[in-house]
């Protein structure tokens, strides 16, 4: 297990598991929300759609379904 940072708060994950598996193993279904407000997360899993779009310091933005989390992340959600 690996520890990381999501949205100050820390989260425990296996090494190598994707970011969004992650969140939703902690039971984060919503990672942002869409311009009208309407929450957004993960959708197509496979890294093709743009749903699950957060910020890692760092590294910038990413799609949380296709990125492995690693120690000390620091990941931020709920932007658009």
């Amino acid at each position: 297990m690996i520890e990381l940072t999501v949205d100050g708060r820390p989260l425990s994950a296996p090494e190598g598991q994707s970011l969004a598996a992650a969140l939703l193993s902690a039971g984060r279904t919503s990672l942002r929300e869409s311009p009208s407000g309407t929450p957004r997360g993960l959708y197509c899993g496979i890294g093709v759609c743009q749903e699950c779009r957060v910020l890692i310091a760092g590294r910038g933005v990413v799609r949380a379904c296709v990125t492995p989390v690693t120690g000390g992340m620091d990941v931020t959600t709920g932007w658009t």
